[in-house]
């Protein structure tokens, strides 16, 4: 009897789990701009000026710095969102926040923390 509960409550937290990862995937389909980009806390607006995310239903993304375009595959788990551009490594960020209208991101690049937050167009 307690291998049956402790199976049922593992399968209970992983449906928890998968629904959460699956009105993740659901909420960041859309084009993101940049409104706020802190950088070690401090605010970075060159870096938050034409900075932008589109993420589709297939999977795929698009990012979009400085006129700069990345192209690649996207996915989302445990309050993370995992980005593969073409041809490179996978990267990871912590979504902080996602709701229908704003995503953040807290995110390192080298050791220095940075935050990205982003509303939906």
């Amino acid at each position: 009897m307690n291998n049956r509960i402790i199976f049922a409550i593992l399968a209970f937290i992983t449906t928890c789990i998968a629904c959460s990862d699956t009105k993740e995937q659901k909420i960041i389909i859309g084009n993101w701009i940049a409104v706020e980009w802190l950088m070690d806390g401090k605010l970075s607006l060159s870096n938050a000026r034409n900075t932008s995310f589109t993420f589709n239903e297939k999977g795929e993304y698009t990012y979009t710095n400085s006129g700069v375009i990345t192209n690649g595959t996207y996915k989302v788990e445990n309050n993370m969102l995992f980005t593969t551009p073409l041809n490179e490594q996978e990267m990871m960020v912590k979504i902080v926040k996602l709701t229908k209208d704003s995503l953040v991101f807290d995110m390192n690049r080298g050791g220095q923390p940075e935050t990205l937050t982003l509303m939906k167009k």
